[in-house]
């Protein structure tokens, strides 16, 4: 099994793209060789046959990826679930292919994030959805949330979908919290969320200054995602510390 980790959400727009960036920034950082891979892309730009994901090449800048086919192998310019821009755009969606893009992008790095499009339970085509992906890759997971009104509920639904499918569970890292003035939401939610589920709270982060997906400046992602979130956790006994670089 490849190492590496999936970034899922309780939504979509929760900020899964800026934790996969953050995370590769930091683990390249350390010296460790990373991949990156945003599977399927929906709401794409460009020519038909050759949209461009505005979140695949940030996320490339971040690895400083050089396969990009690999990188992005089913996209689609409607900004929609999978299934339905794939009807809409009369593609299909090869999951044998998308299988395969993973495994050769993985043989020429050390560690493989991959981002997904929305939530576990988002469908790629019938009888198939985000977890189904997951699970094929076999990677754990983290899940990305708010941290404000309405975080326990979608939290747990996700942590709760992704048990009853057998999915590894590594953590939870909050997004776009508050540092001053906290709402009690975000004061109390993540406790109550690891309370409940007993996974574990890898970390939270505030919007970052000068990040732009847009125009792939990153500003001071790496620093706060190297103070504010727990890597070594996430790596746990794939990459042991003394390992890194110094």
């Amino acid at each position: 099994m490849k190492a590496g980790i999936f970034i899922t959400g309780t939504d979509t727009e929760v900020g899964k793209t800026i934790v996969s960036a953050g995370l590769a920034l930091c683990l390249r950082d350390r010296g460790i060789k990373v991949g990156i891979m945003k599977p399927i892309a929906t709401g794409c730009y460009g020519q038909e046959d050759r949209l461009v994901s505005q979140d695949a090449a940030f996320l490339m800048e971040a690895a400083e990826g050089q396969f990009p086919p690999l990188h992005s192998p089913s996209r689609f310019r409607n900004p929609l679930s999978p299934n339905v821009a794939a009807m809409l755009e009369k593609k299909e969606i090869n999951v044998d292919h998308i299988l395969k893009s993973y495994r050769e992008l993985g043989s020429h790095y050390d560690y493989m994030i991959v981002e997904g499009i929305g939530g576990l339970m988002v469908p790629i085509k019938k009888d198939y959805y985000v977890a189904n992906l997951i699970r094929d890759m076999k990677l754990p997971l983290i899940v990305v949330s708010s941290a404000g009104l309405g975080a326990i509920n979608h939290t747990l639904l996700t942590l709760d979908a992704a048990t009853v499918r057998g999915l590894e569970i590594k953590g939870i890292i909050f997004n776009r919290v508050s540092v001053a003035n906290y709402s009690l939401a975000e004061l109390t939610n993540p406790k109550v969320v690891h309370d409940l589920s007993g996974v574990p709270i890898l970390g939270s982060l505030p919007e970052i200054d000068d990040l732009q997906t847009e125009s792939c400046k990153f500003g001071k992602l790496k620093e706060v995602f190297r103070e504010r979130i727990q890597v070594d956790k996430i790596l746990g006994e794939a990459f042991p510390r003394s390992l890194h670089k110094a």
